[in-house]
């Protein structure tokens, strides 16, 4: 595994999940030198455009950006080298789109050495009913190791999936690929806000939870997800909406 993506103050990603560049800077400010790493959804990207992005990369952070690509592979491929242009360190790729595009990712992203590809396995939203509906009768965890048995197959560089699969993913794919989990909340003992953030609320243009874990139906712990084998864990309401985003940040590190 590339050890720089191994390092303690990087194992930690902070979910920049706010519909303004305006709030995410705040957060990034508050945080200052203690958070090495962000990520940047659809939500942001499509809000505040790629220039955040790039920004953070010249301050000498790392960028996650998630975009979940599942679209024809030419078109798969030049959104990964755009994110290659940008500088991100990671982009995700839908593995439930097929070898075809997580092939044509990865092999977009050799011109960009400091890429990585992460296959999104199941979207920890899903349950195993959410699979049915669409036609799949495996299980959440059935199908989290087919797709990443494909990701393997394909090139990727890790996955992304709940921390509840994080074991069996890290028996599947050994030491060395990239295990990404979000869905991961500090528990009871952090705030869901800070003093003015009534619970469900919102806080800097981010959406409120419906509960501690902001609508993850697989979610856990750090100290369960780097137990069970997790590379890295994208923490975000836990650390956005505490009222000591530094201190929220640095419990989240410990668990590793």
């Amino acid at each position: 595994m590339n050890t720089d993506f191994c390092r303690a103050d990087r194992q930690v990603i902070v979910a920049l999940d706010f519909d303004d560049r305006r709030a995410a800077e705040e957060l990034v400010e508050r945080l200052g030198d203690a958070c090495g790493f962000y990520k940047i959804g659809l939500e942001l990207l499509t809000a505040a455009g790629p220039g955040l992005a790039r920004d953070l990369v010249e301050r000498g952070h790392e960028v996650f950006l998630d975009l979940k690509l599942f679209e024809i592979p030419n078109s798969v491929a030049g959104a990964v080298r755009a994110a290659g242009a940008l500088g991100a360190s990671m982009v995700t790729v839908h593995g439930m789109g097929g070898t075809g595009i997580m092939s044509a990712a990865v092999e977009a992203a050799r011109e960009f050495p400091r890429l990585r590809v992460l296959a999104l396995t199941v979207v920890t939203s899903m349950t195993a009913g959410d699979l049915a509906d669409i036609g799949i009768e495996a299980d959440t965890e059935e199908q989290v190791l087919r797709l990443a048995r494909l990701a393997v197959g394909a090139g990727c560089d890790g996955v992304v999936a709940s921390p509840r699969e994080a074991g069996v993913l890290r028996e599947l794919l050994g030491p060395d690929r990239l295990i990404v989990t979000p869905g991961v909340t500090l528990g009871p003992d952090v705030p869901a806000g800070g003093p003015d953030v009534p619970a469900g609320g919102s806080v800097g243009g981010q959406a409120g939870s419906a509960g501690p874990a902001g609508g993850h139906a697989r979610a856990g712990t750090p100290q369960a997800a780097f137990a069970a084998g997790a590379s890295h864990v994208v923490v975000g309401r836990s650390i956005a909406r505490a009222a000591d985003p530094v201190a929220a940040l640095r419990r989240a590190r410990a668990a590793g």
